[in-house]
């Protein structure tokens, strides 16, 4: 048997549409990252950047389980002394309900130098509508 790769100019990137309302957070992230590494294809290899795009809507609507909304912290460090800010998760969803499912994907990912390149990738919106429509995103029922 061979073992074929893909080389970076062979790679089609496909388009996925996930609905996140009423979702779990760490659920989908989990399968959200899954989708950006290209570990969904038959091609995956841990070298090649070979993941497809994710669209993700209503964001503002995802789950939160138990006593998160209140108890879970997102902290931003400024880069000056004393300038640590924290932020419960009901703060963050009203300021920027994208940045929940952001921070839970980027947690889920790799620690290396291709995940910066498949956050990209990423398109997190807070409504239900999106300025994605000519790509013709398929549907991903999660």
């Amino acid at each position: 048997m061979k073992t074929t790769l893909v080389q970076a100019d062979q790679i089609k990137r496909q388009w996925f549409l996930i609905d996140a309302a009423g979702q779990p957070a760490g659920r989908l992230a989990a399968k959200i990252a899954y989708i950006l590494r290209g570990k969904n294809k038959p091609t995956f290899a841990n070298h090649i950047d070979g993941g497809d795009f994710v669209l993700v809507i209503n964001a503002a609507k995802v789950k939160l389980t138990g006593n998160k909304e209140e108890q879970k912290i997102y902290k931003h460090f400024t880069g000056f002394p004393s300038g640590l800010k924290t932020f419960t998760a009901a703060e963050v969803r009203k300021r920027n309900p994208a940045r929940i499912i952001e921070q839970a994907v980027k947690g889920m990912m790799p620690k290396n130098h291709q995940t910066r390149n498949q956050l990209k990738r990423l398109k997190v919106y807070a409504g239900a509508e999106h300025p994605h429509v000519a790509q013709q995103p398929q549907a991903l029922a999660v």
